[in-house]
């Protein structure tokens, strides 16, 4: 039995990367063309004004050298450096609270938000008379504008408001009235609140979750004797990892820059919560327009970016298998 001995064909070069890609161009011409406007919307609003902060940052930019304003005397890190080491420049002033309150606000309302979201959405995925209606109604708190919490539970929060009400004259868990817009319990103030708003979202994206869990491994777990604890540890949970590990970034974010409820709650902005109640944004806000120091309360914000970008990072590296699974 002979051989069969092909002849050696010549082999064809593999496109090279910029083939390809003018390629790829070419036969998605049109989404292109579709992303065009949303790349030039990012770059006016986005890209831009952050190059112009970070600018801003090296800038001596204050009451009066604002109408020079990016021509402003250029003083490289002493922003920075003023920031980190000078206890009187007006930027720091009171800082200090405010990141250790951030982090508290940041981490209960984050670790509140996810567990209510999640059990509202087991909840609002089982099937009963109403459940539509109670969905619906169960969205109402996320309705409501930051602005108008803020206010209302502003209101509520009084000493003679009606959370003391209830809580002093009907359940009887306190023997006098609290001040919780004053000292330590201010933080429960600004709390509360934001999980009250912010839970119904987490709610709806759960539950789109849930959704997409097949009901024959509920079923087949069911016949092989699994519990519902059991079925929530080992299937529900693991399913729902990635929605969970997204939603935690978003929520860290959100928090760790949170401003509006804080602010109409003490004065709209113009009043000091105390020492319990600022915030990162509230206290950079406030200092930065309030002694006209725009080249520190810049510096400080591009400080906080890079900040969250370590987060962002740990986030990631924490994530990164189920992130990739998808």
């Amino acid at each position: 039995m002979g051989l069969h001995t092909e002849k050696n064909l010549p082999v064809k070069a593999a496109p090279s990367k910029s083939a390809v890609w003018r390629k790829r161009v070419r036969d998605n011409k049109f989404a292109y063309m579709l992303m065009v406007p949303t790349i030039i919307f990012m770059l006016l609003v986005h890209l831009l004004p952050m190059i112009q902060g970070f600018w801003m940052s090296f800038l001596k930019l204050n009451q009066f050298t604002l109408g020079k304003y990016l021509k402003a005397p250029f003083v490289g890190m002493d922003n920075y450096i003023g920031l980190l080491f000078n206890s009187d420049n007006p930027v720091r002033q009171g800082l200090n609270f405010a990141i250790r309150n951030t982090v508290i606000y940041s981490v209960i309302v984050t670790i509140g938000v996810m567990i209510m979201g999640l059990m509202m959405a087991l909840l609002m995925n089982r099937d009963f008379p109403g459940r539509s209606i109670a969905r619906t109604a169960m969205l109402l708190p996320w309705v409501v504008p930051s602005y108008v919490v803020g206010v209302l539970w502003g209101f509520m929060w009084q000493q003679n408001g009606i959370i003391n009400y209830f809580l002093v004259d009907v359940l009887h868990l306190f023997d006098e009235k609290p001040f919780w817009l004053l000292g330590p319990n201010t933080i429960w103030a600004i709390i509360i609140p934001t999980i009250w708003r912010g839970w119904p979202f987490l709610m709806v994206i759960f539950l789109a979750g849930l959704q997409t869990i097949p009901e024959d491994i509920y079923e087949a777990a069911t016949i092989d004797g699994a519990g519902k604890l059991r079925q929530f540890w080992n299937m529900t949970l693991p399913m729902l990892k990635p929605v969970i590990a997204v939603q935690l970034l978003f929520q860290i974010i959100n928090n760790v820059y949170s401003y509006n409820i804080v602010s109409t709650m003490f004065g709209n902005g113009a009043g000091y919560p105390g020492e319990w109640g600022d915030l990162l944004m509230t206290a950079l806000t406030r200092q930065s327009f309030g002694y006209w120091s725009f080249g520190s309360g810049s510096a400080a914000s591009i400080m906080l970016m890079f900040a969250m970008l370590m987060v962002v990072g740990v986030w990631y590296r924490a994530f990164r298998s189920e992130l990739n699974a998808q």
